[in-house]
């Protein structure tokens, strides 16, 4: 295969992707650049190869059973000795001086008319050819039994070689082997096998803005959740992940780095670097590795693009995107069927469900993409909701439940629309509690309760209007909301519908959120805040998303007006404070505890009423009593105050 061409640069100094393929040209590049090759196989011990691809066929080197045996506890005998038997004449034979238990070689051959008793699994002495069963017999006095009923030659007896006999093949080359089959090798007395050797795969990040958990995160840093992760998913998939660590932006010392783990290694995957940002140095260091070198740089998928896939001299070298979710869809889609290959382990197989999409979901034009769901039961069957946080959100891998493939000739998929849901999971893990609706980091002290006492809870923040509507297409059990109307000048109650009904829950302080000792802000009213804040153009905002309780009490504070950093719109009251923490805003509003948990200025706005709107149909459901105890109970009182929450009422 040829090596694709240099890149090109702008004016920008950044380099371009290569050539965009189709994520099935670019999976047919790689593999015919890695495949046909020969297995590597190893010998190992028996009891160390669970999970393992045998590599050759193995036979059974003795007969199993090795010699005839009984299948129950009872007595050997000749079956022609009771032929005649019936309930009416019975049979009396005479027993034999021993006992036969597992492990006991027979002494005494069973003659005419006696019978040897015999414990499950003893061998079967000379001359019997059947067994009756104990509870089939009766004592006739010192040293002899009766028998009411015939048996058939062979009746209860296993022959040596039936289950497997000697120079049998009991199992082929790429059987998986897991407990059942180590018990049957080892039933032949078999040792060590041969093995397809799990491919030895080294692990490295990238990027200088990389710190492992555990060390102390500086300014503009993030953990490396990265590595971790993709050592996992090689482990879960038959390699043998090694991590080596995160490395800086280095071309130097990076090119060091993936030159030792090539030598040492079958496999090599970093993460970062891929991108067309001028500190991305990873793949250009490939070219410079061995040959083919890069065989594909950029593939038509969303969350994914950056992929880059090269060989070189007959290793793979994948340098996955930076993005943590992008990372694992792309590991996920095109490079889990490679390692299982290597690893003589068959393709995955992953099981998939039906599901309405009860929400519009926009795709990109010429890109596959591949969109988390989150699960939930509706009244006609599984809904599925985007998680919606990004490639660059950890949680939106873990907490989904599978995926929908949007095609690439697609610019959307249409609300309503019944769609095939890829999972991460064997089956669908359905909550015993579905919440939909607007967040409250108080919502976690009730969910924790939940949780000890078993019951599963799946939490969606979508805003209180897209909880509300949730609720009514019968989604969720309950819709947490925060809505005041200004003709009732009420809470929540107003926006109820048809089979809702109200929970009250507790009361929280909004208000504006700035930079302690800001003049702009300290020490003024909230009218004079915003009155200051609109008429300072350098003065910046940080907004809420569109359908939450807090955007919409933001609008009824701004009027008209759309002061710059209107349009940033995070989907949380942390993000809300995280953007005034780092300067990133100077204002926003919040609720008291997340302010006063980010040593941030408050101004009070209003006491709002954290309320749920509770699905009438469901309210007897046990994991719906399960929530509104917990919501009543003292503990849960006590921890709300405790965090800065109000009692309703």
């Amino acid at each position: 295969m040829n090596t694709s061409p240099p890149s090109t640069r702008q004016g920008t100094g950044q380099e371009q992707f290569l050539t965009i393929l189709s994520r099935e040209d670019a999976l047919a590049r790689f593999e015919a650049a890695l495949f046909p090759r020969p297995a590597q196989t190893e010998k190992r011990v028996l009891s160390d190869t669970l999970g393992l691809a045998l590599a050759e066929d193995v036979a059974a080197s003795v007969d199993v059973p090795p010699f005839d045996r009984s299948n129950v506890d009872g007595f050997a005998l000749r079956a022609a000795d009771l032929a005649a038997a019936s309930q009416a004449r019975p049979v009396r034979l005479t027993l034999n001086a021993e006992s036969i238990a597992c492990g006991t070689v027979p002494q005494i051959p069973v003659l005419a008319r006696t019978a040897t008793p015999i414990a499950t699994g003893g061998p079967l002495p000379r001359g019997a050819d059947a067994i009756v069963m104990m509870e089939h017999t009766d004592p006739a006095g010192a040293g002899a039994i009766e028998v009411r009923r015939s048996v058939s030659p062979g009746q209860f007896v296993s022959g040596a070689g039936s289950d497997m006999a000697r120079g049998e093949v009991v199992l082929r080359a790429g059987t998986v082997i897991g407990s059942r089959e180590i018990g049957m090798l080892a039933a032949c007395g078999i040792a060590q096998i041969t093995v397809v050797r799990r491919p030895r795969v080294a692990i490295l990040s990238t990027g200088d803005e990389l710190v492992q958990p555990g060390e102390a995160l500086r300014p503009a840093a993030i953990y490396d959740a990265n590595g971790p992760i993709v050592s996992a998913a090689v482990t879960e998939n038959g390699g043998e992940a090694r991590f080596l660590g995160a490395f800086p932006d280095d071309e130097a010392r990076l090119e060091a780095a993936m030159r030792d783990a090539l030598a040492d290694h079958d496999v090599l995957i970093l993460s970062g670097g891929t991108s067309k940002g001028a500190g991305d140095v990873s793949h250009r260091i490939i070219g410079r590795l061995g040959k083919p070198g890069i065989v594909a740089h950029g593939v038509a998928l969303k969350p994914g693009k950056p992929l880059c896939l090269a060989v070189c001299d007959g290793k793979p070298v994948i340098i996955l995107p930076g993005f943590p979710t992008s990372a694992m869809f792309t590991f996920h889609d095109m490079i889990v069927p490679v390692l299982r290959r290597m690893a003589g382990l068959p393709p995955r197989i992953d099981a998939q469900v039906s599901a309405r999409v009860p929400l519009r979901l926009p795709s990109e034009l010429g890109r596959t993409e591949f969109v988390m769901v989150s699960l939930v039961q509706g009244p006609e069957g599984l809904a599925a909701y985007a998680t919606g946080k990004g490639s660059g959100a950890i949680t939106s891998f873990a907490q989904a439940d599978g995926f929908i493939r949007i095609e690439a000739l697609a610019d959307h998929l249409p609300a309503g629309t019944d769609a095939p849901v890829t999972l991460f999971t064997p089956q669908v893990r359905v909550p015993d509690l579905v919440v939909i609706g607007s967040h409250c980091v108080g919502l976690d002290l009730v969910f924790s309760a939940l949780s000890a006492s078993g019951t599963s809870v799946r939490s969606l923040a979508v805003g209180s209007l897209g909880g509300l509507a949730a609720a009514k297409r019968g989604e969720c059990d309950l819709a947490p909301i925060h809505l005041f109307d200004p003709k009732t000048q009420s809470y929540n109650t107003p926006f109820l519908g048809d089979g809702l009904e109200l929970v009250p829950g507790w009361r929280r302080m909004q208000g504006l959120v700035f930079r302690s000792g800001d003049p702009r802000f300290e020490g003024r009213s909230v009218e004079e805040a915003v009155a200051g804040a609109l008429a300072d153009p350098d003065c910046l905002m940080v907004n809420r998303n569109q359908g939450s309780g807090t955007r919409i009490l933001i609008d009824q504070l701004l009027g008209p007006a759309r002061p710059d950093g209107y349009w940033n719109q995070p989907r949380s009251h942390n993000a809300v404070a995280a953007a005034v923490v780092q300067e990133r805003a100077d204002w926003g509003v919040t609720i008291a505890p997340v302010a006063r948990a980010a040593g941030l200025g408050f101004i009070p706005l209003t006491e709002e009423h954290y309320d749920f709107a509770l699905v009438s149909a469901r309210r007897e459901r046990p994991a719906m009593q399960a929530f509104l105890t917990a919501l009543q109970s003292p503990e849960i009182h006590a921890a709300l105050e405790q965090a800065g929450f109000a009692r309703a009422g």
